[in-house]
């Protein structure tokens, strides 16, 4: 986009030329104001997953194939948990969404996790970022009954 001001409407184009030659940005413009920040996508994930984590009744994120790769890679000398497993977003300048697979406790009321996550993921993002999120999705892959081994051991779930 060119950086320019168009004489006929007195504005200037969305641009930092434009900015800059009608006083949005240097001096007499707030420090927090200047400059652009970009917030990549794995950034957005980490908090989504973090947030998702620490709703009671979750017992891991991710589908199946992907929790059974994540449990063996986990154990791998060196290796560490995915905390992005089973998370997808898509961030644009303002917006994000986020798409998450995870896997319930037994016996908990899945509409009411799946608000909760939705509260938790929202309010993280939101806080941490400045970015509106815009939907949260949520697919239960799985419910996790009492005498299944865990195929997560060191995955540290939060609870």
């Amino acid at each position: 986009m060119s950086d320019t001001i168009n004489p006929t409407s007195g504005g200037s184009e969305s641009s930092p030329a434009g900015r800059a030659l009608t006083g949005h940005t240097g001096a007499g413009t707030a420090p927090e104001t200047r400059g652009r920040t970009v917030i990549a996508d794995s950034v957005v994930e980490k908090i989504a997953g973090m947030a998702t984590r620490e709703v009671p009744g979750i017992h891991s994120l991710g589908s199946g194939m992907a929790r059974t790769f994540g449990a063996v890679t986990d154990k791998v000398p060196g290796g560490r948990p995915s905390v992005t497993r089973g998370v997808k977003v898509e961030v644009g300048e303002r917006e994000a969404a986020v798409d998450l697979d995870v896997v319930v406790e037994y016996g908990v009321a899945i509409v009411d996790v799946a608000g909760e996550v939705r509260i938790s993921v929202i309010t993280a993002v939101e806080r941490m970022t400045g970015l509106d999120v815009v939907e949260v999705n949520i697919t239960v892959d799985d419910v996790h009954l009492p005498d299944e081994e865990d195929e997560e051991e060191g995955e540290g779930r939060v609870q």
